[in-house]
């Protein structure tokens, strides 16, 4: 029997945030940034195009957000308005569209941050000079 359409979309929305939260950890955080450029240099100078490729899905959130979903997918066995091959294609798809939404919103958020966080230092300089 089918989940409710209503379920479905609520493990839609909850099941994208492990998913961003993975893919951007791993493409994007300081603590996995020297695995990350190796990756980077690597997708840049290996000889085989299928070694590049390889290599940069770990320098990009979307791309490396399929693998992550797919992840993610498999382990909670979701499917989206049809059971079977065809629910588990449009959850994917979904998946990897609402983790990317998810991504955006967290990196325009930082983005709106540090440019607060560079007003307040340009003002807090501006202040100390006037003293």
């Amino acid at each position: 029997m089918p989940m409710p359409l209503a379920n479905q979309f609520a493990y839609l929305f909850l099941l994208a945030i492990p998913v961003a939260c993975v893919a951007w950890t791993i493409t994007h955080e300081e603590v996995l940034r020297e695995p990350r450029e190796w990756c980077k240099r690597r997708s840049n100078d290996c000889r085989r195009l299928s070694a590049r490729k390889f290599f940069y899905l770990f320098t990009c959130e979307y791309c490396f957000s399929h693998y992550v979903a797919l992840f993610f997918l498999l382990i909670a066995r979701f499917q989206l308005l049809y059971t079977g091959w065809r629910g588990y294609l449009i959850g994917f798809f979904a998946l990897v569209w609402v983790a990317n939404v998810y991504m955006s919103f967290f990196n325009r958020l930082r983005l709106d941050i540090k440019h607060e966080n560079v007003e307040i230092a340009i003002d807090q300089t501006k202040e100390d000079s006037n003293r």
